[in-house]
């Protein structure tokens, strides 16, 4: 029986002390022809363990339907870096936050408004019971004690930046054990006393996360926790971004110069991220505290590898130090993975989308209109239709608590954007003979950290008209899980300045990894061969989005663009470079 325990200030293995030099990759981040490429590459660097999250809303979508296959197979991802050699350490959910959408939690949590999240409540207890119950049995067989590479299990995650309910954080421990996680349990915290007293649970390891000051993080956490070994759990050696704002960028000599403090002090160390990869289709997160800001689908991180797997300058400056520590044998990597230009393609068919609501959804009709959640949707968009009697002048349409950005439409014709963080009211003139509102709603991505974690999407109050409510509304859930029904007729040459479904094909002889260019597109959502591969927006920074090979096939391709506010000239690049757009 292998298991990781705790002697003085060191770990031990089989008896033997062990240095845990550990890089972060999501396995949901990666497409699983890729995860021994990446694997081998963090073994290459230097690094003995693997570290993943593993999040909730990926296996259990929709309550009691669990997903355990393709990008989700985390069995498989567990097995393979076993047999590369790699120790692994899981990071199970219930809470997650990787910059995910809503932190990992599944949307269906927010159809009951009396649930309350991350504590001892007993509606999301049973919640959350029944999920571990299908997950932890499939990861008993990959602990070390039961010959599998897995060496340690984290107990929720940050928790002290969000509660104090020790109760919960019990449950949870007791939870685990009871259903034979038998490793080392540990929590991870940022090096504050809140967020210490708040996270940390009696007969569980902690560690701290941080980016720079190693030995004032450690100090800190030796006020709490006296003795054992020092472990930085999240080592962020670079940053995420949002939309709107610059790329994130840090030097690779402050990541070298910190990790050599960890390594000086005798600490181990998790790479937050070795990797970052990519948040495909709809499963950014988003931060909430002066406004809200949603994450690109880029998670490139700025990090050791970059978004599609190639050693950045970090990588090379990180293995150098690490070799200072360790005997390291001849730096091998794994074979090259082309990446290639497939040039312009031509949309040439296009799908209007108010013309096509019957193919994507079911209306239903409501007196006010509701939540996604509520409706049994989590992400993508949704239709709020009603018709608003006449005549009236000088009124304004109110939507009260979008989330998250607004499309309105009057009689067809748009009149407007309203958006969360401009929550600006629309100039409306109704005619005697009334008007006809459609009001197309886009999440986002809920929120994934801090005390604004309950974020339904959609219309979460109501709509205005002055201050007189509208009621009576069809209401379309538009999650886009299936473009099969659409109907694609031969372009017109007009601009169409409403939701429309893009279609072009191209042919591919050899498959390589590409990046999608959007110039003169607004905003909207990319689909290949029927990956949902992400949203693009003009407004940046990101420019490009990564398509790894294994999403294409040889011969003829099918693009498909749902394009919010429309386009001069219907053409896409694939290039063989990435574009994060400028940085600050």
């Amino acid at each position: 029986m292998r298991k990781l325990s705790i002697s003085g200030d060191h770990f031990l293995l089989d008896g033997q002390p062990l240095q845990l030099l550990s890089g972060a990759l999501h396995y949901f981040r990666i497409v699983p022809e890729y995860w021994r490429d990446r694997l081998l590459k963090l073994k290459a660097c230097g690094m003995n363990t693997i570290e993943t999250y593993i999040p909730w809303n990926l296996h259990e979508p929709e309550e009691g339907r669990f997903y355990f296959e393709g990008i989700a197979n985390i069995e498989a991802f567990v097995q393979l870096a076993g047999e590369l050699g790699l120790h692994v350490i899981l990071r199970p959910s219930p809470f997650i936050c990787a910059e995910w959408e809503f932190g990992g939690l599944p949307a269906w949590l927010l159809a009951d408004d009396n649930m309350q999240l991350r504590c001892e409540d007993k509606a999301y207890l049973s919640k959350l019971d029944a999920y571990f119950d299908e997950l932890l049995p499939r990861l008993r067989p990959l602990l070390s004690t039961h010959g599998g590479p897995v060496i340690a299990l984290q107990v929720e995650n940050e928790y002290g930046s969000f509660g104090s309910d020790k109760a919960y954080l019990n449950y949870l421990k007791e939870g685990m054990i009871a259903r034979g996680m038998d490793v080392l349990l540990f929590t991870s915290d940022g090096a504050e006393d809140h967020m210490l007293q708040g996270g940390m649970i009696d007969g569980v390891f902690a560690t701290v996360n941080f980016g720079s000051r190693a030995k004032e993080s450690f100090a800190k956490l030796r006020e709490y926790q006296p003795t054992g070994p020092l472990m930085c759990m999240e080592f962020w050696n670079g940053w995420f971004d949002h939309w709107m704002k610059p790329h994130h960028t840090r030097p690779e000599f402050e990541v070298a110069e910190t990790l050599d403090d960890m390594l000086t002090l005798g600490a181990s160390v998790n790479f937050y991220m070795f990797h970052g990869g990519t948040n495909f289709g709809f499963m950014n997160g988003a931060n909430l505290f002066d406004k809200y800001e949603p994450i690109v689908t880029s998670y490139d991180y700025d990090t050791l590898l970059d978004e599609s797997g190639k050693p950045t300058a970090k990588f090379y400056a990180v293995r150098k130090i690490i070799e200072k520590y360790v005997e390291l044998p001849p730096l091998e990597l794994p074979p090259f993975i082309k990446s290639g230009a497939y040039g312009k393609v031509q949309m040439t068919e296009s799908a209007p989308l108010f013309t096509h609501l019957d193919a994507l959804s079911h209306p239903v009709r409501k007196a006010c209109p509701e939540p996604m959640e509520k409706l049994g949707q989590s992400y993508g968009f949704i239709l709020y239709s009603t018709k608003i009697t006449g005549p009236r002048i000088g009124m304004e349409l109110v939507l009260q608590e979008v989330r998250d950005r607004a499309l309105v439409f009057a009689n067809g014709t748009f009149a407007g954007t309203v958006e969360r963080w401009d929550p600006r009211g629309i100039p409306m003139e109704v005619p005697a003979e009334g008007l006809q509102i459609d009001i197309l709603v886009e999440n986002m991505g809920r929120v994934n950290y801090g005390p604004q974690l309950r974020d339904p999407k959609g219309i979460t109050c109501g709509v205005r008209l002055g201050y007189q409510f509208l009621h009576d509304w069809t209401i379309c859930s538009l999650p886009l899980t299936d473009l099969n029904g659409l109907s694609f007729a031969p372009m017109d040459g007009e601009e169409h300045l409403q939701p429309n479904f893009y279609r072009g094909s191209f042919q591919v002889s050899e498959l390589m990894d590409t990046f999608l260019r959007l110039d003169g597109w607004s905003k909207g959502q990319v689909f290949i061969n029927g990956f949902n591969l992400g949203r693009y927006w003009e407004k940046g920074p990101t420019k490009t989005l990564y398509v790894p090979a294994p999403l294409l096939r040889q011969g003829e391709n099918e693009l498909i663009l749902f394009e919010l506010h429309g386009v001069m000239e219907p053409v896409v690049t694939f290039v063989d470079k990435p574009d994060f757009g400028d940085f600050g």
